[in-house]
């Protein structure tokens, strides 16, 4: 099972540090996950790692002079931000006395009854105030940083932490969760529906939290599903700057909570740019996918030549997620509908499947007999050995020598022969590549005390440890007085 990652939601005026300290955050992890269009900044989304944690950063827009006509907007937006956030970091200039946007913003954030941390950014600068200005807000925890001198930033991710679960593998369970991703008005509710009511035997409905991803639980033959249905993402320059990033954010929850996506698709409306970048974000998370043509009731003199015509088309549009399976459904008259709990059921088994060490590697040394990685000049890569590691989605590791000069060309085509030894239609497959004679040199560096990571890595334990003697001595001191 796959566990929704803890939400926290970036709040605050216009012009506060807001998105600096979102990339502040979120860079120094490496792992930026989405981009949304159509908004004054790329950024959105992101994914952070810190101390065993992992969770979804939001960054909201700034927030409007609440005399102007963005008031209601404003409102709704930072209600948003209260229900779909775990965790709620409230943005202010530190250089700026409080204002009555600022208590607005904190009133809200306190009423959620959720975590509140109050961040005073730009706290390198000369007329910065001190904290006992800010503690008019409400708000206990304060801290200051500087985005743009990356101060306190460590401060900020360490204090998020205590308020999250660590990061941990869900107890794993047999119940198939069912996505279905698309943009809005592509009949996903109605598909959603459609696929409950055709069950005999529906076991609970499960109640989302406020304004999450509708689920309901099912079975069907002796399998145990639970169906989500996601509000959709609309098409760039159709957004809310603001709201609509909570929906996005919603849709990636949904993606990351299942085993197999639905990607739907209009068949009024095909091969958007968004269908494309949804499918992306669905490989790149390791998750089963087949693309669903919906509505195909609405197309006149429909047949096999047209379905034939049609199917091309998706394919070159999709060329990156070959693999996926594409079928056209009608919820309408309930053509193929039923087929789509086979079809991920099947998808779901492939996810699963186990390969042989001895037919992954005879499939390794004829590709490399035949067509020998190409390199640089007495720089050739060599792949030695291949194993799988790891199902849903199956993951292989390829060790060798020199792996930093194998093409992308060259990894394509042997995940093309993987897929021709293994049925894997409807999953991705994950590589990694080992490469040896690196693996040794890291090892003697690091037990020779020269390797810079195992460096920085304990100098920041040992600023944590101080860090924590001074508050510590800090506290004392206070309480003597």
């Amino acid at each position: 099972m796959a566990s929704k990652l803890p939400t926290v939601a970036i709040i605050g005026q216009a012009n506060v540090g807001k998105s600096s300290l979102f990339n502040r955050m979120v860079r120094a992890q490496q792992a930026i996950v989405a981009r949304e269009a159509g908004t004054t900044r790329d950024n959105v989304l992101g994914r952070v790692e810190h101390n065993y944690h992992q969770f979804w950063l939001v960054d909201t827009a700034g927030l409007k002079d609440a005399n102007d006509e963005f008031e209601a907007s404003i409102q709704e937006q930072i209600t948003e931000a209260a229900d779909a956030a775990d965790v709620i970091l409230v943005v202010v200039d530190s250089s700026q006395y409080v204002s009555d946007q600022d208590r607005f913003v904190a009133k809200k954030a306190l009423r959620s009854k959720k975590p509140v941390i109050l961040i005073t950014n730009k706290a390198d600068l000369k007329d910065s105030l001190p904290d006992d200005e800010f503690r008019r807000l409400g708000i206990k925890t304060i801290i200051r940083t500087s985005a743009e001198h990356k101060s306190g930033i460590t401060d900020v991710l360490n204090e998020v932490v205590n308020h999250i679960p660590s990061k941990s593998e869900a107890p794993a369970d047999d119940v198939l969760r069912i996505a279905l991703i698309g943009r809005p008005n592509v009949g996903k509710s109605y598909l959603f529906n459609t696929l409950a009511g055709k069950q005999q035997a529906i076991v609970a409905n499960i109640a989302g939290t406020t304004r999450d991803v509708n689920r309901i639980a099912l079975r069907y033959g002796a399998r145990d599903i639970e169906l989500l249905d996601t509000a959709g993402m609309r098409k760039p320059g159709k957004q809310e700057v603001g709201i609509e990033k909570f929906s996005v954010l919603r849709t990636l929850q949904a993606i990351e909570e299942s085993d197999v996506c639905f990607l739907l698709m209009d068949v009024n409306e095909l091969n958007t740019q968004l269908d494309q970048r949804l499918a992306g974000i669905i490989d790149e998370s390791g998750k089963g996918m087949a693309i669903v043509v919906s509505k195909w009731d609405s197309v006149e003199g429909k047949d096999a030549y047209t379905r034939d015509a049609i199917a091309p088309k998706i394919s070159r549009t999709f060329k990156f997620t070959p693999w996926a399976p594409l079928i056209f459904t009608s919820s309408v008259t309930g053509q193929n509908v039923t087929k789509l709990f086979d079809l991920a059921l099947d998808i779901d088994a492939r996810r699963k499947q186990e390969t042989k060490t001895r037919v992954l590697n005879d499939m390794l040394q004829k590709a490399v007999q035949r067509h020998p990685p190409a390199g640089l000049k007495n720089t050739h890569p060599k792949l030695r050995y291949v194993v799988q590691t790891d199902t849903s989605p199956p993951w292989f590791v390829i060790h060798g020598s020199n792996l930093k000069f194998v093409h992308w060309s060259y990894k394509r085509h042997l995940e093309r022969l993987l897929r021709e030894t293994y049925n894997y239609a409807g999953t991705p497959i994950k590589f990694s590549y080992i490469d040896e004679k690196q693996v040794k040199a890291n090892k003697e560096r690091i037990a020779q005390g020269k390797d810079p990571v195992t460096k920085k890595y304990k100098a920041e334990k040992q600023a944590e440890k101080e860090a924590k003697e001074l508050a510590e001595k800090k506290k004392l001191n206070s309480e003597l007085l």
